[in-house]
């Protein structure tokens, strides 16, 4: 089993700018989760179960799943959302355990809902990076073109974390000041629980 570190927080709080430069600085996989998550989208088995679930509507004009559509069904309901994270996981977690196997150096695991897998008690190192609410929603209402709404809706969807959980907790206020010094903070080897 490679060296496995998980990188987790809230949409929008520059976990994944964190996780790159981490996999890029200390020659590592680097697996972007929600990237297999939007890759299960397309297979027909989960396309098909989808539709069965919440009906053809939630198709765009191209036949593909449309996820601000399927988004605005399951984040307001979590009995949906578990049906969409039960069709999609399977997909999912054979690719991460394909990469993670394939993988000759350290792994950089980042995702949103990592505490929730089984590689959460797998992992060798668990970050957790923070930021204002404030500038999340703006930072991801810009980069996903959504409206604040859809933003309040899938965020209140997500799950909250502990820091106690954590080796290391940082704060993220978008300064190449504090990416710096939340880079030059972490280390492979070593366990800091740092603000």
């Amino acid at each position: 089993m490679s060296f496995l570190i998980c990188v987790t927080g809230k949409s929008g709080s520059g976990k994944s700018t964190f996780a790159r430069y981490v996999a890029a600085i200390h020659d590592c996989t680097y697996i972007d989760v929600d990237e297999i998550g939007h890759d299960s989208l397309i297979q027909e088995d989960v396309i098909h179960g989808l539709c069965q679930n919440f009906g053809k509507e939630i198709l765009g004009f191209d036949g593909k799943i449309d996820r601000k559509k399927l988004g605005k069904i399951v984040f307001n309901d979590k009995s949906k959302m578990e049906i969409l994270n039960d069709l999609t996981w399977q997909y999912m977690e054979r690719t991460i355990d394909s990469h993670i196997q394939r993988a000759t150096k350290p792994v950089v695991i980042d995702w949103i809902l990592l505490p929730k897998t089984k590689y959460w008690e797998l992992c060798d190192i668990k970050v957790l990076v923070e930021a204002d609410i404030t500038k999340r929603k703006q930072v991801v209402v810009a980069r996903d073109n959504i409206s604040e709404e859809y933003f309040d809706s899938r965020d209140s969807a997500s799950i909250d974390y502990s820091p106690y959980s954590f080796d290391y907790v940082f704060f993220n206020d978008y300064s190449s000041e504090a990416l710096n010094k939340m880079l030059e903070t972490f280390k492979l080897g070593g366990k800091n629980n740092a603000d």
